[in-house]
């Protein structure tokens, strides 16, 4: 439910970012959906997993925030859609690593550009809003937040 900048909630950054979230998370959802065929959702899995050198469902559980379950229960329809493979790794018999394809790699590159695009072009007409600007502050927040998040949560997978 959307709520009026001048709800007391609304005048407070941390509700104001949730919401921003919200919307880009939709927005970006819609164009995933309509221009690949993925979800927000799918791409992210994906996304994550071209970051990682070679990781095995545990640890991209933990970097998605999820449950090791939800990650395999997921590995099955991305190694069916031709996005990921799965090997074994030589050193332990009982871990399997994931991997993305050409398809895969391909489908996170190319998305990904769309979906910078598409937001870049949504604040084209904005003036008041300088996007580097913007980036450089958002980066610096997070920043900011992890070390905070770091001291009052060692070990966190967030930081």
């Amino acid at each position: 439910m959307s709520r009026p900048a001048d709800h007391p909630l609304g005048n407070r950054v941390t509700v104001t970012l949730h919401h921003l979230v919200d919307v880009l998370d939709e927005y970006a959802d819609h164009l995933l959906r309509a221009g690949h065929g993925v979800t927000l959702s799918q791409y992210l899995f994906l996304a994550v997993l071209s970051d990682l050198d070679h990781p095995d469902v545990t640890t991209l559980a933990r970097c998605l925030r999820v449950t090791k379950a939800a990650v395999s229960k997921r590995v099955g329809s991305f190694v069916d859609a031709g996005w990921i493979r799965t090997v074994s790794d030589p050193a332990n018999a009982r871990r399997v690593v994931l991997e993305l394809t050409p398809a895969g790699a391909t489908l996170v590159d190319v998305a990904g550009r769309q979906l910078e695009d598409e937001f870049t072009a949504a604040f084209a007409h904005v003036e008041q809003v300088d996007l580097g600007a913007l980036h450089v502050d958002l980066t610096t927040v997070l920043s900011t937040m992890r070390g905070a998040l770091a001291e009052r949560v060692p070990g966190s997978p967030l930081v």
